[in-house]
């Protein structure tokens, strides 16, 4: 489900559940439904933020030895 989500589709979706919780319209038990639903998009923003520097290191490491 969502771990097949793009940085900026988990991005979009994180955004979204933050604008529903700065709104302040939702029930306790929504926000909390929020909370959790945010927090599993920036997991998975932080984790492709965190393989594309990995990537970039490599490719750095690569130039810097040729």
């Amino acid at each position: 489900m969502s771990a097949d989500l793009t940085y900026e589709q988990a991005l979009e979706k994180l955004d979204n559940q933050l604008k529903l919780l700065e709104d302040g319209n939702l029930s306790l038990e929504d926000a909390l439904k929020a909370v959790d639903e945010a927090r599993v998009y920036l997991k998975i923003c932080t984790e492709r933020l965190e393989a594309a520097r990995k990537k970039v290191e490599v490719r750095a490491e690569t130039e810097a030895t040729e």
